[in-house]
């Protein structure tokens, strides 16, 4: 069910919110005065200690939709006992330390420590913060269940749990360690569940996690793509649409832009076929260290390089603010992925461009886009 009590006032103020004042200086500090549609009518059921299940696609704010009230309810239960009071699970490393980054950020008058933990680097450095005795936890699945077993995660005196994006999380098959991680948690405690989309295997994992939860649902799928200039190129064949994407990358004024390949290998040739024509890009995808993927991911943010190619994983949750142009190189065979793609772009209120390039065999899949966003995509 739809829960209306808490759809507030569009464009609802943070000071109106019953927030700790130091909380609300950092809020001011991020430049924010307006919540967002999905924070403020998740804010106050959370604040309220409910059970909450969150709609919404990326790019909405969903991020301080939960960071927010954790703060403010782990500031209130002062003096903390010393132990790991929230945790937060996430699918991927990159959007692991981007909730890491917002939660520094939103409680720095605070005082509350918090640590992300994820695979693909040495654990040693995590371990010694584990140590540190941190109040709130980020952590991606399979880091979480090594560390645990290892004996340096302690999630006994819990109070507070987050699944984010758990829908991706079915879709990289982590529904199983999800289900470990949950067995671990008291049973006693605030349990969020955030999703972009509702497929039944998500369904039914929220009806065993949550206890009469409350649903706030934002942003459905044919508005979140209103605002972005959306256009289909036909192309032949590989090598035809390896040229129009060079062309039309010399040709765009975009500053920046997203590039999507469905695979690993086809987004190490794309950089490969870019830089031969004169064209710097670097690749994100789950092959590279942690390392290469964050340098990549930095580099883009400040404007040092004008493109990046990503495979959906490893761009799934990343917020580049002031992204351009998104291009889509293949149509994927999902129809919802084109979504979560493009609406990179488009964000805070920003008008974005998409571009899809779109082989014959591909045509179905292209259709399916379409009757999904209720919308016909202009053909270039």
């Amino acid at each position: 069910m739809l829960f209306t009590a808490f759809e507030i006032e569009a464009y609802m103020l943070f000071n109106e919110l019953p927030l700790e004042p130091k909380l609300l200086q950092a809020i001011a500090e991020k430049g924010y005065t307006n919540a967002t549609p999905i924070q403020e009518k998740a804010i106050p059921p959370i604040l309220e200690q409910r059970d909450l299940i969150g709609l919404a696609q990326t790019g909405t704010g969903k991020t301080a939709a939960f960071a927010i009230p954790i703060l403010e309810l782990l500031h209130a239960k002062k003096p903390l006992n010393g132990g790991i009071q929230a945790l937060i699970v996430t699918p991927t490393r990159e959007l692991a330390i981007q909730i890491a980054d917002n939660f520094k950020e939103y409680g720095k008058h605070l005082g509350m420590r918090s640590l992300v933990i994820f695979g693909g680097v040495k654990a040693h450095a995590q371990i010694q913060t584990l140590k540190q005795k941190p109040a709130i936890l980020i952590a991606t699945p399979g880091r979480l269940l090594d560390l645990h077993q290892q004996g340096f995660v302690n999630l006994k005196q819990l109070s507070i749990f987050v699944l984010d994006e758990a829908d991706r999380m079915l879709d990289m098959g982590f529904i199983h360690d999800v289900k470990r991680i949950v067995k671990l948690l008291p049973r006693e405690r605030q349990t969020l569940l955030f999703s972009a989309t509702m497929p039944n295997e998500v369904k039914s994992l929220a009806q065993s996690l949550l206890q009469q939860p409350i649903e706030v649902t934002v942003t459905p799928v044919s508005s979140t793509v209103e605002r972005i200039d959306q256009c289909m190129y036909h192309v032949a064949d590989r090598k035809h649409k390896e040229a129009s994407l060079v062309d039309l990358l010399k040709k765009d004024p975009a500053e920046s832009v997203l590039v999507f390949s469905r695979t690993k290998h086809g987004a190490d040739k794309l950089v490969r076929m870019l830089g031969k024509n004169k064209l710097e890009a670097l690749a994100i995808h789950g092959n590279k260290s942690q390392n290469a993927r964050q340098m990549a991911l930095n580099h883009f943010k400040e404007g040092k390089i004008r493109i990046l190619v990503a495979t959906d994983i490893a761009a799934r949750g990343i917020d580049i603010s002031g992204l351009d142009l998104v291009i889509n190189t293949d149509v994927p065979t999902v129809a919802e992925t084109y979504v979560h793609r493009i609406g990179r772009t488009g964000r805070a209120g920003r008008e974005g461009r998409s571009v899809i390039f779109c082989e014959p065999e591909d045509h179905k899949y292209f259709k399916a886009i379409e009757k999904l966003i209720a919308k016909k995509i202009r053909v270039e």
